[in-house]
């Protein structure tokens, strides 16, 4: 009964989207459920039920984001490329917990980061560019496949110069920095990321002041 009330999801907002996208209906009877509706839909929704246990399984947590791109991918048929971002590990937290893709777009994304030079990863806010980043770099640093992180991105204005704002460099763009310094932290834990910064084992280098 708890596996079913965790795939529901909160206030059955995970079922529901299910049943919207294929145009089934659930019915639960003595803790158990049934799917009606065509029966090409309802193996689709079927299916993608199955994935949300197996997410269940690996100890994945389940969002109404996740179940809708489980839909689309049942839509089209490729359901099964969700397999592969079950067991695949991009890093693990400093409490321990992995770090995983969420849809094949953001896999194909970390597949590039580990093969490029440079990776240009462009979609809209909180689709994980930055924290996949910093996940691939941190996992690179403890694998010693790389000595240094430098961390450097555009100081975007928001109604004041970079040269006016108060402190030394490191002060005046750690603003800017904050999402990779959060993503940082969560990776490596605080102490060991200001040990890290102490040593310049993580470097700043705010882009305008990059030249060479």
């Amino acid at each position: 009964m708890d596996e079913l009330i965790r795939i529901f999801g909160p206030f059955d907002e995970n079922i529901k989207a299910i049943c919207q996208a294929f145009d089934v209906k659930v019915v639960v009877d003595n803790g158990q459920s049934c799917i009606l509706g065509e029966q090409p839909a309802v193996d689709k929704a079927m299916a993608v039920v199955g994935k949300l246990r197996s997410l269940l399984y690996s100890g994945d947590n389940i969002d109404v984001g996740r179940v809708n791109y489980m839909c689309e991918c049942a839509k089209e048929d490729k359901l099964d490329e969700v397999d592969q971002l079950l067991n695949d590990v991009v890093a693990i937290t400093s409490k321990g917990k992995p770090v995983k893709c969420k849809t094949v777009g953001q896999k194909k994304y970390v597949d590039l980061l580990k093969k490029k030079t440079i990776t240009f990863g462009v979609g809209p806010a909180g689709t994980g560019k930055t924290y996949l980043a910093v996940a691939v770099a941190v996992n690179a640093f403890k694998a010693k496949q790389v000595d240094k992180i430098i961390l450097t991105r555009p100081a975007v204005e928001a109604g004041e110069k970079l040269g006016f704002l108060p402190g030394d460099l490191q002060e005046k763009v750690n603003p800017y920095l904050r999402p990779l310094y959060d993503a940082l932290q969560e990776m490596l834990g605080a102490e060991t990321f200001a040990k890290m910064m102490e040593r310049g084992t993580i470097e700043i280098a705010p882009l305008a002041y990059m030249r060479g």
